[in-house]
């Protein structure tokens, strides 16, 4: 059951990394093996929304239920799909200087044993893919990180 823990430093603030993360209609713009995205309701505080993720031939449909908490917090949950659960966390602090202290954790189990394997196999990679997409995402948008100022620390666990 592949689990992680992992906290950044980035030059953006807070607001803008909330609506970054908080902005899944567009995660199939820059999301690695997100395939679809259909959002069935928003609103300030939450979203429900089906996302088809496809990997080496594998395509699944997950349905997940967003509870954002503007700009401190998003929290997923699994609805429905090959999961047995899901747990997902973004938390969003000033630094201070103007930057923010992301804290992201994910939790996550399938149900049929050969997902899992795969999964386990591919998982601090497929990661790492995924949070670097979050961060390219942020410095098109809200301009590059300068070399030296992004910090992280990682805890991974399969």
């Amino acid at each position: 059951m592949p689990k992680h823990h992992e906290t950044r430093l980035l030059p953006y603030t807070p607001e803008q990394l909330f609506d970054l993360v908080a902005d899944v209609p567009r995660y199939r713009e820059f999301l690695p093996w997100v395939q679809a995205v259909r959002v069935r309701s928003d609103s300030e505080t939450e979203m429900v929304a089906d996302l088809v993720v496809g990997f080496k031939g594998i395509r699944e449909n997950f349905t997940s239920r967003v509870t954002k908490e503007r700009p401190v917090r998003i929290h997923v949950e699994y609805v429905e799909g090959p999961l047995k659960y899901l747990h997902n966390e973004w938390r969003f602090q000033p630094d201070g200087a103007g930057g923010c202290l992301i804290d992201f954790t994910v939790d996550f189990a399938f149900r049929s044993r050969v997902f899992e394997a795969l999964a386990g196999q591919v998982f601090d990679r497929a990661l790492r893919k995924m949070i670097g997409a979050f961060e390219e995402r942020a410095a098109k948008l809200y301009g590059p990180v300068e070399s030296g100022i992004s910090r992280s620390s990682a805890k991974s666990a399969a």
